[in-house]
C-alpha cells in the first residue's frame, strides 16, 4: 500500500497500537503503522504470550510429578529447557505472524523502523519516509525499569528478556520484585526445581492485590518451596566467576545469599525518548508518562497516546481497550465512553493463579464505602477437588447500602479465566441480588463465584 498521507498514524505495533490501527481501518480511515521491532510488541513477543507458554510447560510438569495422586504412573520423566523455550518462541512467532496478517487484511500500511514526531504534524520513519496525518496515536509502550547496581548484564542479572531465553537452568535463583512479572518467573523456575528466593521491598507479595489474597499467595508460594522475603531490599550484588552474592537488607538487618542468577523485575518505565515529544509540545506527568485526558488526547492537538506509555496499570488488555476508545472517539462513533480503571481485570499466571477486578476491601473502605464481603474456599467446591486443586478462595466486595459489586478477588486454579464473569457484572452494573439469582452450572469452578456472593449475605450453601 503506497503513499505517505493517512487519516491516522500509529507509532508502535503492540497490543494497543495494532488494535487501534485495525479498529481505525474498520471505521473507514486510511491508516499507517510504524513499528521498529516486532509486531505484537513486548506483550506478544517478550511478555504475556511467551511467559504463558513457559508456564504451561511448568504446569504440565507439575502435574506429572503428582501423577500418582490421579492413579496414573509416570516414570523417568523430566524436562528439556531448550525445547521448553523453543516452544514458547514458536508460539510468539506464530502470533506475531498473525498480527501481520490481520493488519494486511485490514489494509493497514506497515512501516518498519523507528517512528518519531517531526514537530510539523508528521511522523518521520528512520531510514524511510515522513508520514503525514491529522491524527497520530503514540503506542510506544514501556521497558523494564533498572535500579542502580542491579542493572541486567545479560549474564548474571536478567531482565524479562533474558529470563525468557535462559542460557542455563539456575539451581539457585533470586527474583527481585514480587509483582506479576517477578512472581510468574519465580513460579516457572520453582516448578522446574530451582531454589527460588523472592525479595520484595514492600510489606507483602503481589502488593497491588487485596491483602487477604496476598497473604494466601505468600503461604502458597512458601508451601511450594519458595523463600519469600518481604520488606527486603537488595542492597548489593557481588558477581563472582560463576555465581552472585546478594546482600539483602531487611529494615537495617543484612544477610547474604548465593545464587546462580538474578531476575530483576522492579517495574517498567515508559518509552518516551527519541520520539519527538518535546518538539511537538507534548507534556509528561511527574512520573514521566505521557499526560492524556479521558479520551487519550495528549496536550498537543492531533496527538494521542495509549497503553503503557500513559501509565499504569500496564496491561495489554487495557492498552487494546484504550486504542479502541481513542480511534472511535476520533471517528465520531456513537456510544463511546472513557475507560473506567475499576473495570480493568488484573491476572497473574503463577501457581496458584491470582486474578482481580475493581476495589480491594481496604481500598473500598478508604473511599468511605460501607462494605459487605463474601468469601468461598476452593475446598468447598466439587470441581476443584476433582481437579486436585483444592487450595484457593474467591472474595467479593459489595457496597452494603446499594448492593453494587465493588471488587472481586481470586486465588486458585483457572481464576484468570473466571474473573471475566465479574468483569462483565461490573460493566453491566449488576448488583448482588442479580448475581444471587443467576444460575451457575454444576460442576464448575464458577460455582464459587456464586457462593461467594451468597456468603456476603450469610447464605453460602456448600461451606
Amino acid at each position: 500500500m503506497g503513499g505517505t498521507k493517512f487519516d491516522l498514524i500509529v507509532i508502535g505495533g503492540g497490543p494497543g497500537g495494532y488494535v487501534a490501527a485495525i479498529r481505525a481501518a474498520q471505521l473507514g480511515m486510511r491508516v499507517g503503522l510504524v513499528e521498529r521491532e516486532h509486531l505484537g510488541g513486548i506483550c506478544l513477543n517478550w511478555g504475556c504470550i511467551p511467559t504463558k507458554a513457559l508456564l504451561r510447560s511448568a504446569e504440565v510438569y507439575d502435574h506429572m510429578k503428582h501423577a500418582a495422586d490421579f492413579g496414573l504412573i509416570a516414570r523417568d520423566f523430566g524436562f528439556d529447557l531448550p525445547k521448553v523455550v523453543e516452544r514458547s518462541r514458536k508460539v510468539a512467532a506464530q502470533l506475531s505472524g498473525g498480527v501481520k496478517h490481520l493488519l494486511k487484511k485490514n489494509k493497514v500500511a506497515v512501516f518498519d523502523g523507528h517512528g518519531a514526531l517531526d514537530g510539523k504534524g508528521g511522523v518521520a520513519v528512520a531510514g524511510g519516509p515522513t508520514l503525514t496525518a491529522p491524527h497520530v496515536v503514540i503506542a510506544t509502550g514501556a521497558r523494564a525499569r533498572h535500579l542502580p547496581g542491579l542493572e541486567p548484564d545479560g549474564r548474571f542479572v536478567w531482565s524479562y528478556r533474558e529470563a525468557l531465553v535462559p542460557d542455563i537452568h539456575p539451581k539457585r535463583l533470586l527474583v527481585i520484585g514480587s509483582g506479576a512479572i517477578g512472581i510468574e518467573f519465580a513460579s516457572f523456575f520453582n516448578s522446574l526445581g530451582s531454589e527460588v528466593t523472592v525479595a520484595e521491598v514492600l510489606p507483602r507479595v503481589l502488593p497491588f492485590e487485596d491483602e487477604e489474597i496476598s497473604a494466601l499467595a505468600h503461604k502458597a508460594f512458601e508451601k511450594k518451596g519458595m523463600t519469600i522475603r518481604v520488606g527486603t531490599r537488595v542492597a548489593e550484588l557481588r558477581k563472582g566467576a560463576d555465581e552472585v552474592v546478594a546482600v539483602l537488607d531487611a529494615g537495617g538487618e543484612t544477610s547474604e545469599i548465593i545464587v546462580d542468577r538474578v531476575i530483576a523485575a522492579v517495574g517498567v518505565v515508559p518509552n518516551v525518548e527519541d520520539i519527538g515529544l518535546e518538539a511537538a509540545g507534548v507534556t509528561l506527568t511527574d512520573r514521566g508518562f505521557i499526560r492524556v485526558d479521558g479520551w487519550l488526547r495528549a496536550s498537543t492537538e492531533g496527538i494521542y497516546a495509549i497503553g503503557d506509555v500513559v501509565g499504569p496499570p500496564c496491561l495489554a488488555h487495557k492498552a487494546s481497550h484504550e486504542g479502541v476508545i481513542c480511534v472511535e472517539r476520533i471517528a465520531g462513533a456513537s456510544d463511546v465512553h472513557p475507560l473506567d480503571a475499576d473495570r480493568i481485570p488484573a491476572c497473574t499466571y503463577c501457581r496458584p493463579q491470582v486474578a482481580s477486578v475493581g476495589l480491594s476491601e481496604a481500598r473500598a473502605r478508604e473511599r468511605g464505602r460501607a462494605v459487605r464481603v463474601g468469601r468461598f474456599p476452593f475446598l468447598g467446591n466439587g470441581k476443584a477437588i476433582a481437579l486436585g486443586e483444592p487450595e484457593g478462595m474467591v472474595k467479593t466486595v459489595f457496597d452494603a447500602d446499594t448492593g453494587e459489586l465493588l471488587g472481586a478477588h481470586m486465588i486458585g486454579a483457572e481464576v484468570t479465566e473466571l474473573i471475566q464473569g465479574y468483569g462483565i457484572a461490573k460493566s453491566l452494573e449488576t448488583t448482588e441480588a442479580e448475581l444471587m439469582h443467576t444460575v451457575f452450572p454444576h460442576p464448575t469452578l464458577s460455582e464459587m463465584m456464586h457462593e461467594s456472593v451468597l456468603d456476603a449475605h450469610g447464605r453460602a450453601i456448600h461451606f
